[in-house]
């Protein structure tokens, strides 16, 4: 894996925006085989034609425990020199300082897609937000000069980078992005999708916070890192087990990161700041639409 993701990485890191592509479709496949080769019996499709067709085999969350595959990214990812997300984040940068006329548009789509994937798979990755200058990226990028294809993956980045992590909440709040997303959401000229997404965000938002995820540490007995056994995605179920002691370490580290968490009430009252009267509706809605399958009501 060292040598697919070392070929990668050259490719991200040129110039040339032909290689970074490259680079890009590279990690994507990186990811597809982790995701989709596995043990879940093929899906079958059926064309417009009638012709019916097996789709590759997709794992399930619950499949990654036995794949060593993924245990070996999990632990790749860990490091400073195999991190995915650190290096599409510097490529993503370069492309949003040479990409002023459009011309990378696409590559700076894709990359917040996989952006997106690589924090899913591996959540401790999420900490590369917790710096400002990372954070100010995807504002940057959710901006009005950004065509509705960027907004729009930016904001679902936003929302991948933030959940289940309140210290990455409150950086997006010191830099103000808040007022960027609100002021975006009363722009006349905000397309209807973007506005879309951005009420999702804002859902989101809007719900209760859980105790940040804290760094994946090294274990030898198998069980699940301590990083997963806290964490209420279903990757917690990955690696199975439970090393003595680790429960306890894990209550430790969440009440010391108690404080770093906003009551519903007072985002509430960050939000009517900026929107007033729309907090109540939006909350209304929370309750009886169940967006997001009603996981964050």
């Amino acid at each position: 894996m060292e040598s697919l993701l070392s070929l990668a990485f050259d490719n991200l890191s040129s110039y040339d925006g032909a290689k970074i592509k490259k680079g890009l479709k590279q990690v994507e496949g990186l990811l597809a085989q982790i995701c989709l080769s596995g043990p879940s019996s093929p899906r079958k499709q059926t064309s417009a034609e009638g012709r019916s067709s097996e789709s590759p085999p997709r794992k399930v969350l619950g499949d990654l425990g036995d794949d060593p595959a993924f245990r070996e990214f999990f632990k790749l990812q860990e490091g400073f020199e195999w991190n995915i997300a650190q290096r599409l984040l510097a490529t993503l940068d370069w492309l949003v300082v040479r990409g002023g006329d459009g011309q990378y548009d696409l590559l700076i789509v894709n990359a917040l897609d996989l952006i997106q994937g690589v924090l899913l798979l591996h959540p401790p990755s999420k900490v590369l937000f917790s710096r400002s200058m990372h954070m100010n990226l995807l504002l940057d990028l959710v901006e009005p000069v950004n065509c509705p294809a960027i907004q729009c993956a930016t904001i679902i980045t936003l929302v991948v980078a933030l959940l289940d992590t309140p210290q990455n909440m409150r950086v997006f709040e010191q830099l103000d992005g808040l007022l960027t997303i609100t002021s975006l959401f009363k722009n006349g000229e905000t397309s209807r999708e973007v506005k879309f997404r951005l009420t999702e965000f804002l859902y989101f938002y809007l719900t209760p916070e859980t105790p940040s995820i804290p760094k994946a540490a090294a274990r030898t007995d198998g069980a699940a890192p301590a990083l997963l056994e806290r964490s209420p995605s279903k990757l917690a179920k990955v690696f199975g087990g439970r090393a003595p002691g680790v429960a306890k370490n894990g209550r430790e580290r969440a009440d010391s990161e108690a404080g770093c968490t906003l009551s519903v009430e007072a985002k509430k009252q960050y939000v009517d700041r900026y929107l007033p009267g729309v907090v109540d509706e939006l909350l209304k809605d929370l309750d009886t639409y169940k967006p997001f399958g009603g996981i964050l009501s």
